[in-house]
């Protein structure tokens, strides 16, 4: 298969949810992303989960309030996530099956760097985030640092799959807020990382013996490879 094509998550859907397994990593930053999330303000409010995948975010918002809607491509993920709570939607990230302004938290992670259509994504993300709503995000920035470290080094490691990113795609955070700011989502980057000690027992276990992840995501001062984004959309004034 091409780099980043989306058939390649069918063939790991068996990662999804094994302890230690290939997707280890998005359980750290799934957590990371949550932490980002107060608690809901008002009862049914809604939380978009763009790309959820196997819905790895699920466990984390529990008792925060929200109707979790994931949205994916991908049958095979979309199962796991309904089987954790997740309305779990078929759908496309630039043209999101939802209404206009009906959601309360949009929540994009380890996605934007997997699209082909940044400004068509971040147009649509933005279009169904209600005015005064939160935006939390992660992603890959697009340097020669994070290419190396996700790609040449984390392919080679075992810590990326071979082939599910696509360095072209990756997402320069200039270029990200600016484009979010054209359609009145003011965001704010930080840098993150996964602890040294919780990569390295990934790297050395290949396996969680008691299925607690075995690292977590903190922040750096370095957006220079992975980096977090927070962010409300404008309120409308009269």
């Amino acid at each position: 298969m091409p780099r980043n094509d989306p058939r390649q998550y069918d063939e790991l859907a068996g990662e999804w949810w094994r302890p230690g397994g290939g997707f280890e990593l998005l359980h750290w930053l799934a957590a990371a992303r949550a932490a980002l999330v107060p608690p809901a303000t008002a009862p049914g409010a809604i939380l978009l989960d763009a790309g959820c995948g196997g819905g790895l975010l699920a466990p984390h918002l529990v008792g925060k309030g929200y109707r979790h809607v994931g949205v994916d491509l991908r049958r095979s993920g979309l199962k796991q996530a309904a089987a954790r709570g997740v309305l779990a939607v078929g759908g496309d990230v630039t043209a999101l099956p939802l209404a206009t302004a009906t959601v309360d938290v949009v929540a994009a992670g380890e996605i934007l760097e997997h699209v082909t259509d940044l400004p068509g994504t971040v147009a649509e993300l933005s279009r169904v985030l209600k005015p005064g709503g939160l935006l939390v995000l992660d992603t890959v920035n697009d340097s020669a640092l994070s290419r190396f470290i996700t790609v040449t080094a984390g392919e080679w490691l075992g810590v990326a799959p071979v082939g599910l990113h696509d360095p072209a795609l990756f997402v320069d955070p200039r270029r990200l807020t600016g484009e979010f700011a054209r359609h009145g989502v003011r965001l704010e980057i930080r840098g993150a990382r996964p602890t040294a000690i919780g990569l390295f027992r990934w790297l050395a276990l290949r396996q969680a013996p008691n299925g607690r992840p075995l690292g977590r995501i903190v922040p750096t001062r370095s957006t220079a490879v992975l980096y977090q984004g927070r962010g409300r959309k404008e309120e409308i004034t009269a």
